[in-house]
């Protein structure tokens, strides 16, 4: 491993969906603010942080546990913004950017996971 988390697409896309999160999440009803916006910003938050730890701990192994992590909160964050959606904050083109965004993440990371377990 001689990459740093930064250099590792699979983080910068995270990082660009956590902010797609917190960009929709502003409009949410104030009422949410402790609920379903904290929720998913801690989901979307979580996302890189887990990919940026698993590589700071230096072994593949530790990278392939956090990007499993990682792949969690990234479903967690998939759920919510259908919730969202269904109760009626989330437009329908903030839906379709998240979850296509969960998406492509959820495919990175794992093709990431896949190419580490067989040492690729």
């Amino acid at each position: 491993m001689t990459k740093g988390y930064r250099d590792l697409r699979v983080w910068q896309q995270a990082m660009a969906l956590a902010e797609r999160v917190y960009e929709a999440t502003k409009t949410f009803p104030s009422e949410e603010r402790f609920g379903l916006t904290a929720q998913m910003r801690r989901a979307a938050v979580s996302v890189p942080s887990n990919i940026a730890e698993g590589r700071g701990r230096g072994t593949d192994a530790e990278l392939i546990r956090f990007c499993s992590i990682a792949y969690g909160s990234l479903m967690e964050l998939e759920t919510q913004a259908e919730l969202a959606d269904r109760l009626g904050f989330l437009p329908q083109e903030s839906l379709d950017l998240i979850v296509g965004s969960c998406a492509e993440v959820g495919r990175m990371l794992n093709a990431l996971r896949s190419s580490l377990s067989t040492g690729d």
